[in-house]
């Protein structure tokens, strides 16, 4: 997939509000009853497309004063799949509005959480693009 040569219609400030930066502290109020409990803040990047496929990852960046440990974030994927503040399923129905040239997001999935450095590891996010 061709590296982020951002396309217009999925600039920062457009996923921001496909997912906007305080979605993490809901994700981490749902899971521990405490938002100040989580340790990482999460954004959705785009990363490119081809003409069957759109790729973005889910970056998750430690917070100040926390570990953005492994073993907290390699079984991700699976949680974000179905977690209802995440809501995967969502975003790709918003990414799916935004698209032009008669395209329509298809199927899409998660791949494995992606150690980039200690503070910043990812998710990509890949959806198949079909002719509308």
């Amino acid at each position: 997939m061709p590296t982020a040569s951002t396309d217009a219609q999925f600039n920062q400030d457009a996923l921001d509000n496909i997912f906007p930066p305080d979605r993490a502290d809901r994700f981490f109020e749902a899971l521990f009853g405490d938002a100040d409990e989580g340790a990482y803040d999460i954004r959705l990047v785009y990363k490119g497309k081809t003409d069957d496929q759109i790729g973005f990852e889910f970056q998750l960046k430690q917070r100040a004063g926390r570990c953005l440990a492994c073993n907290l974030t390699y079984g991700l994927p699976d949680v974000f799949k179905r977690h209802r503040v995440i809501d995967v399923a969502d975003v790709v129905r918003q990414i799916d509005s935004m698209l032009v040239n008669g395209k329509k997001c298809s199927e899409w999935h998660l791949g494995r959480t992606q150690e980039i450095s200690r503070e910043l590891h990812t998710i990509p996010l890949t959806i198949d693009l079909v002719d509308g």
